[in-house]
């Protein structure tokens, strides 16, 4: 019985190889063209939509690269789906229903100094993640934050200064959940 499975999990052909190879190199080449066709926007976390088709992208490549039941022509289709459908939601994004429906809010978890808790509950995010963020952004006392964010794509966004005047402009925070 050993034997069997150290044979399914280390076993590999030439053939076997080279059409992984191949596959991996096709793939790699098709996402190229793709992406050149589509633009940048393909792999931009701007949105939860944005981050969702980074996952489905890397997911039809592995399934395509490593599994004998999927073509590379199947894969290259399922790629061209992938981002044609990008591109329609990029456009239908424009509309607010559809915006509403696709894309997460952006949520503030701290205005100035205080820790907004309730909302670091909503966003499911610890105290302890908010203080390691605050840290990674270099702040060093709590009177230099001015807002922290919790973005949409999940990125959590630090706002700071040293000058205790300057304060954030509206237009940073318009569309934010406090």
């Amino acid at each position: 019985m050993t034997a069997d499975i150290s044979k399914k999990l280390f076993n590999l052909s030439i053939d076997s190889f080279t059409i992984i190879f191949l596959t991996a190199l096709g793939t790699f080449v098709a996402l190229m063209i793709y992406t050149r066709i589509f633009g940048k926007r393909s792999f931009s976390k701007m949105s939860s939509f944005d981050f969702s088709m980074t996952v489905a992208i890397g997911s039809i490549i592995a399934t395509t690269v490593v599994s004998s039941s999927v073509t590379m022509v199947q894969g290259f289709v399922g790629l061209g789906a992938i981002y044609l459908i990008q591109l329609t939601a990029a456009f239908a994004r424009r509309y607010h229903w559809f915006k509403a429906l696709v894309d997460n809010k952006p949520l503030l978890l701290m205005d100035g100094e205080h820790i907004l808790y309730d909302n670091l509950l909503k966003a499911r995010v610890t105290k302890g993640d908010l203080v390691s963020k605050l840290r990674e952004a270099n702040i060093l006392k709590k009177s230099q934050v001015r807002a922290v964010v919790f973005e949409a794509t999940g990125d959590i966004s630090v706002i700071h200064t040293d000058d205790i005047n300057l304060e954030v402009e509206d237009w940073i925070l318009e569309g934010v959940k406090k």
